[in-house]
């Protein structure tokens, strides 16, 4: 879906993508998630291929991504990735906004829960979700629990 004259989302399941689409997505996770953030967590977690992956492009180039997970009980969105030298400019809150309403069309009514880096809390706050867990630590870096009400088409 283009977005604007350069920038494309694209979903795609976990078996829709091939293998360097799947290369090129955890490689951007792996320097954002893992590098950039001194983190070394496990990454793949198994959830992946219960989940729908939003690629956000600028061109050619990745420049976001996240992930939808399938209601267990909750729908969950995670691995939200900016490029660094992307932040700022709002690509966030447009996947951020296409992943609530993805949620809303294929999961109505359910609750979305994330788990948010504490100091992003603010920013998932003004996309209407709200702490549902203290502050904790998540491999050396601290997140807070959150849920969004939820949405339907």
């Amino acid at each position: 879906m283009k977005i604007a004259a350069d920038i494309t989302l694209e979903w795609h399941h976990w078996s829709d993508l091939t293998a360097t689409q799947l290369y090129e997505l955890l490689q951007f996770r792996q320097a954002i998630f893992v590098v950039e953030q001194a983190s070394p967590y496990p990454d793949l977690d198994g959830r992946d291929t219960r989940a729908q992956h939003l690629l956000m492009r600028l061109g050619n180039e990745l420049i976001c991504c996240l992930r939808l997970i399938e209601p267990d009980p909750l729908v969950r969105i995670g691995r939200v990735a900016v490029k660094a030298d992307k932040r700022g400019h709002g690509f966030a809150r447009l996947i951020m906004e296409a992943a609530l309403q993805r949620a809303a069309e294929v999961y109505p009514h359910r609750d979305v829960a994330l788990s948010a880096q504490t100091y992003l809390e603010p920013f998932y706050r003004s996309l209407g979700f709200t702490p549902s867990s203290a502050p904790y630590d998540d491999y050396g870096v601290p997140h807070v629990d959150m849920v969004g009400p939820a949405r339907g088409v």
